[in-house]
Parts: structure tokens; sequence; C-alpha cells
């Protein structure tokens, strides 16, 4: 999925206005997290930061033992651990510019300059489907505002607009420190600390939206234990009016991947389009409670004002920071043209 091209970057602008262009998706991308809060974190605290650059550098020796991930040529610490967040959807944003002739736009709510922009119709008035990666830790407490929630709630008034929360993963949500250490295990990623717990601005979003999802757990997806892909998705292609798993078989892989737990039981309400099965090979409280798979991709369809749609995946899947397939492609092509 190699989409490498000598392109021109430009830096800390502001944004220019996308025109509207029938059946030509106009898609943003809005991080949740306050850049500086994440990146000014105590290096010496072990839970609920991200990994400095020197630590994935030393977890995934010698992937980035080449020159350019140097301390010359890159940032060692959380902020290059941050960017690696944003180099890793460039992939995703080069598609669906390609397929929607319309290029996509990155949001931060808090960015490196310390600019703060939440969700509101300097974002909302050229954007047709809003991204919500929600990849800030519950510490640093980010809500979404009241008008925020207002703002959201009338631009889905429109019916070509889409909305994607991705709250992503919850580990460690308890002080046992046995059930830590067992959650670390399962997920198995060492650059993962015993508690990482995500998604506060999201989940006050969807509080406020009436979304009835919670994002629980870390769990480590099912592979094939010869080749090491992941397994195949569960899906009900029969409830996917929207066409988003044409052509899909498998979403990529994630070493710790959120629960989408519904609040309610009303099928009418929320869809279940997806799940991921789950590895039962390595103990989990989840999956020793019966579970064999989670939630991976919901749909909210269009009720009462709301005209747009409600989709629930994590942020992981529009990523290739864990490598990319064909059948994510697909994904992301349907994706882009919901």
């Amino acid at each position: 999925m190699s989409r490498d091209k000598k392109l021109v970057r430009t830096y800390n602008q502001n944004h220019v206005p996308r025109k509207y262009i029938p059946g030509k998706k106009r898609v943003s991308i809005y991080w949740t997290w306050s850049y500086p809060w994440e990146s000014n974190r105590d290096v010496t605290v072990m839970d609920n930061r991200f990994s400095t650059m020197t630590e994935v550098r030393r977890v995934l020796w010698p992937e980035y033992e080449t020159p350019e991930w140097d301390a010359m040529h890159f940032l060692q610490g959380i902020q290059g651990t941050l960017e690696l967040f944003h180099r890793s959807t460039l992939g995703f944003q080069e598609l669906v510019g390609e397929v929607t002739g319309q290029p996509v736009a990155v949001y931060q709510r808090i960015d490196q300059a310390g600019y703060k922009l939440p969700i509101d119709e300097r974002i909302l008035a050229d954007t047709d489907t809003l991204m919500v990666f929600g990849l800030d830790h519950l510490l640093s407490e980010q809500e979404a505002s009241t008008e925020e929630v207002e703002a959201i709630r009338e631009w889905l008034k429109r019916e070509e607009s889409c909305l994607l929360l991705a709250p992503h993963h919850d580990v460690g949500s308890t002080d046992d420190l046995q059930q830590k250490q067992v959650e670390y295990i399962h997920h198995a990623d060492a650059l993962v600390p015993r508690q990482q717990r995500f998604g506060q601005y999201t989940r006050s979003l969807m509080k406020a939206l009436n979304v009835p999802v919670i994002n629980q757990w870390g769990l480590h997806p099912a592979q094939n234990k010869s080749t090491g892909e992941i397994s195949p998705l569960n899906m009900n292609r029969d409830l996917d009016s929207l066409g988003l798993l044409k052509g899909v078989t498998t979403f990529n892989f994630h070493p710790h991947l959120p629960h989408y737990k519904l609040t309610i039981e009303d099928a009418k309400q929320i869809h279940v389009l997806a799940r991921q099965p789950i590895d039962l090979d390595r103990p989990h409280p989840f999956t020793q409670a019966g579970n064999t798979e989670i939630n991976s991709l919901l749909w909210m369809p269009p009720k009462d004002e709301r005209a747009g749609h409600i989709l629930l995946a994590d942020s992981t899947i529009f990523t290739t920071l864990f490598s990319g397939t064909d059948s994510l492609e697909h994904f992301w092509r349907n994706f882009a043209n919901v």
C-alpha cells in the first residue's frame, strides 16, 4: 500500500475551504488530543502516556535505525510518536483524495503551535464526512462543549453528512494490578503501558449525541498461526446497505483493538456490521467471560431530524502504522463514497 510521491509539504497555514462538488465527499480528520499536553507528559510516569520515539526505536529495533529517523531528522520524544500517527494516515488521505478529487483536511483540537480548534462551523462548513479520532488520554480532560455538540447536531441534519467516531482502546481500567498484567500479556505490545485509557472527548460526544456505545478494553485480534495474518471479520452484509464492506474481508492488524460495547439492545437504532475474532490463546477478562469477538464496525442510520449517518470504527483502521492490506483499501474506497 505504499503511495510514496515527492510532494511539497506546507505547515502552519490557515485552511483553504473546499468547494462543494456533488458526489465528491469532502473528508476531514479531527485528532481529539491536546498535542502539547500529550507531548509534555513526564516520561518517568509509566501509565497513560504515549511512548517516546526513543522507546519506539528500542522496542522495534532495527526498524527505525536508518538516518531519516535519527535526532538530526526526527523528533525523539513523545512528539515523534505523535508524528508517526500523522504520517500513518497519509496513505488513506492520498487514496481518498484520488477517489473524491478533494484533499483531506486534518485538524487537531490543540496543535503543536498551541492553537485550539473546537469543532465548529469553521470545520463543518466544508466537511461532508468528519472523522473524530479519539486518542486523547482521559487524564487530559478533553470534553465536547455544548456549542460543539449543537454545531455537530445541526450539521448532521445535512443529508450528505457522515460522522465517524473512533475512540481508541481503554487498557487497564482497574486498580487490580494482576488484571492489568493479564491485559498487558494478552495484547503483548511492549509500547502500551499497563494502563492507557483513551477517548474522553469522543465519550462526551457520544453521550451528548445519544450514541449508545462505550469503548472498552484493548483486545488482540485472532491471527492465522502459519501466516500471521489477521483473521477475517464476521460481517452482517445483509445490514450493510451503505456498501461499506463490499470487497472487504479484513481490516488491518493492530495488537489492541477496542470493543465497542452497545449500551442498548435496539437493533434498529444501531447495527453491528462487523465483528473481529479475538486471540483466545492468551487469557483476558473479556474472553474469560465467554466473549470471542469484538464489535469493530457499527452504523447508526439516519433518524428523525438527523439526516446524516453515524459510524463507529477504530482510528487504526485508517492508518498504515501496523501495515495494510488490499481489503483495507477496498474499505477506504467504500468509506470515501458514503
